[in-house]
């Protein structure tokens, strides 16, 4: 079996005005599909991009899918996606560095 691809996602929200409140309004369902990816053990890490105020204002993922269309269907789904939220995405390629024990 081919091991998973992993991707780190870092993603800045819109700056205007509505931002927050289109954050807010997808935030609940954004939390349970990451909650989803991670009993999948798709989602690797991640988490809210804080400004120097504590303010939400972007998010890092680093997930791991069977391969990039399952990734590419997960990511157009994605409600911080659907929502507008993510206005500035870049999504790399990578492999976390798992040290032994």
């Amino acid at each position: 079996m081919d091991a998973p691809v992993e991707y780190l996602i870092t993603a800045w929200d819109g700056t205007d005005a509505g931002a927050l409140d289109r954050r807010l309004a997808v935030r609940d369902a954004h939390l349970a599909g990451a909650q989803r990816l991670a009993e999948n053990g798709e989602l690797l890490s991640g988490g809210a991009i804080l400004d120097d105020d504590g303010r939400m204002i972007g998010s890092s993922m680093h997930v791991a899918f069977a391969d990039e269309a399952s990734f590419r269907a997960w990511y157009d789904a994605e409600p911080y996606v659907t929502g507008d939220v993510w206005r500035d995405v870049t999504v790399r390629s990578m492999r976390i560095f798992r040290p032994s024990r």
